[in-house]
Parts: structure tokens; C-alpha cells; sequence
């Protein structure tokens, strides 16, 4: 029984198991490969910010253009007689605007432009009542609304 005690391996009291060597050696040579990973992943991760802020732009950009084209296609139908198709259109672009108005900072509108496009509320209801009875007076009314949105955004 003593020669079997002979080969096992002892850790003798009292001793840290940093004292080790060869746990120390592993030690090391993980916070070695975690800091070579960290100088790789640094630059990475800040090179990937400038994208990030581009698409961002870009898709604030295409909400912008998109809430344009929907008021934008309604006067066309309505000058077109198309009203049913106008009327919707129209609605889809005041629900759409409303949305991204109560959006509130994550808008893609500033402050300003959110105060000047809260004014084309007033005149939705008039547009929408139009476009419902057929009336032509409607493709005006919605055009003086798109000039309104094109100022209010600067597009």
C-alpha cells in the first residue's frame, strides 16, 4: 500500500492551488489569448459602428420617403378618380404619420418637424370626408397637404 501512495500525486495542506505551476502556467496563457482576443474584437466592433449609423440613416430616410409617396400617390388617384383608392391611401398615410409621431425620440422627425406636421391633423378629417363623397376639391386639399409634408421635412 505504500508504494501505491508512493505514485499518486499529493497536494500538501495548507498549499493554494495558485502555487501549482502548471495551474498557473494555464492560467496565464488564457489571459494571454482573452487580451489578444479583446485587441482583434476592438477595432471590429468599432469599424462596424459607421455602417450601423448608415443604415440607420438610410432606413430614417426611407420611412421619411415612404410616408411622402403614400400622400403623394393619394392626390394622383384622387386627380385620376380614383377616390376610393385616394381615401385609403390617405388614411394609411395620417395612421402612418401618427405613428411615427407618438414614436416621440426614436421618431425619424425632430422636435420641429413634429410640431409642423401635428398641423396637418387639422385638415385630415376635411381631406378624408372629401375623398369619401367623390369630391375633385379633394385632389387640391391633398395636394396642399403633401406641399405642407415636403416643407415641414425639408425633402
Amino acid at each position: 500500500m505504500s508504494a501505491q501512495k508512493q505514485n499518486e500525486p499529493t497536494i500538501s495542506e495548507g498549499k493554494s492551488i495558485l502555487q501549482n505551476e502548471r495551474v498557473r502556467k494555464v492560467i496565464l496563457y488564457a489571459a494571454i489569448v482573452l487580451f489578444v482576443f479583446l485587441i482583434g474584437l476592438v477595432p471590429m466592433w468599432i469599424t462596424s459602428q459607421a455602417p450601423a449609423r448608415e443604415r440607420d440613416a438610410a432606413l430614417a430616410n426611407l420611412r421619411i420617403s415612404t410616408l411622402q409617396n403614400t400622400l403623394g400617390n393619394a392626390a394622383i388617384d384622387a386627380r385620376r378618380g380614383e377616390y376610393e383608392i385616394a381615401r385609403q391611401a390617405a388614411s394609411d398615410f395620417f395612421t402612418n404619420l401618427q405613428a411615427e409621431i407618438d414614436r416621440g425620440r426614436d421618431s425619424v422627425f425632430t422636435e420641429t418637424q413634429r410640431t409642423s406636421l401635428r398641423g396637418l391633423f387639422d385638415s385630415r378629417d376635411d381631406a378624408i370626408t372629401l375623398l369619401a363623397r367623390s369630391d375633385p376639391a379633394s385632389a387640391d386639399r391633398l395636394l396642399v397637404l403633401y406641399v405642407k409634408y415636403r416643407q415641414a421635412t425639408g425633402k
